[in-house]
């Protein structure tokens, strides 16, 4: 076996034992007790391909240190979910990497199956509360973006004053966030349950106020009344916080259905454009409308 060869191996066999040593710290934090049990059998499982690597190598290996601690962190900030399947996301590479040894390696077949099919619908058996609101988090984060994003560039244009803005979509945010979230109560309490009624209406307002603040944020950190000199082009302040908001906008999109597409196994570059397109559409229409108004009110601030 040449060196290249030996040295890929033992990659296999170093990342096995890490994701072994990753599962097994995660399941002795986990309260739940399905989870718990699931999180054991993943690991063991890995244990198992970690065995299959060193019988070729012939080799004692330790893990990633670096690579665990990363995803472990990860896994507790945003979630065990979140955590294992960016991990796996990472790995398919490396997987894919196995079926170049089909035929070279016995019972490598074994290992794939095991890798594609039998851990992927492990990780789905996974229960974690935050996933099950994910649905109330998208509802409130989505209106926030669609509603307040033409909100403050139609404010922006009819009243170009970056104070007025801020503070009329603030009003218009928590106002809106208060009505979304007791819409979200009496939607989920007709099923019966009470207590996610309350939950899903909470993570519904919350995910809404934090996305108002955000993008208001840029109209009151943003001096107003003065000209900036951006590429040749001269910008009023108040134009310069709209566009760091749509900036903002985009990032909140991005880094959401990021954790979304992780989490729940689903096409980022669909949902991610789907929800650009919507935002961005209602700002434009929104700005002309302030305009014409504008225009046609002679409003002055």
């Amino acid at each position: 076996m040449d060196t290249k060869t030996m040295k890929e191996l033992k990659h296999f066999q170093r990342s096995e034992l890490t994701d072994y040593h990753l599962y097994l710290k995660l399941a002795k934090r986990e309260k739940n007790e399905h989870n718990k049990k699931v999180l054991v059998a993943i690991a063991k499982e890995e244990y198992g391909h970690y065995h299959f690597w060193k019988k070729v190598t012939g080799k004692e290996l330790k893990p990633y240190k670096f690579q665990l601690w990363f995803y472990y962190f990860i896994s507790i900030i945003f979630g065990i979910t979140f955590g294992i399947r960016l991990m796996e996301k990472g790995e398919d590479k490396t997987q894919g990497n196995y079926r170049k040894y089909i035929g070279k390696i016995d019972n490598i077949e074994k290992l794939i199956e095991d890798e594609e099919k039998h851990e992927d619908a492990l990780i789905a058996s996974i229960n974690e509360e935050r996933l099950n609101y994910i649905g109330s988090m998208v509802l409130g984060l989505n209106d926030a973006l669609v509603e307040l994003t033409g909100t403050l560039a139609g404010l922006t244009f009819a009243l170009a004053n970056s104070k007025i803005v801020a503070f009329s979509g603030l009003i218009t945010g928590i106002a809106a966030s208060f009505s979304m979230a007791s819409s979200e109560y009496l939607s989920t309490k007709q099923e019966g349950n009470h207590s996610k009624a309350l939950k899903s209406a909470l993570y519904t307002g919350v995910a809404y106020i934090i996305t108002v603040i955000c993008m208001i944020l840029p109209f009151l950190l943003v001096p107003a009344n003065i000209t900036y000199n951006i590429f040749s082009l001269e910008i009023s302040s108040i134009y310069l916080a709209l566009a760091i908001t749509i900036g903002v906008v985009i990032l909140i999109i991005l880094g959401f259905t990021f954790y979304i597409s992780v989490a729940k196994n689903l096409n980022f570059k669909k949902r991610f454009w789907e929800m650009i397109v919507i935002s961005l559409g209602v700002a434009v229409l929104s700005f002309i409308i302030g305009y014409l108004v504008k225009i046609i009110f002679n409003i002055d601030v």
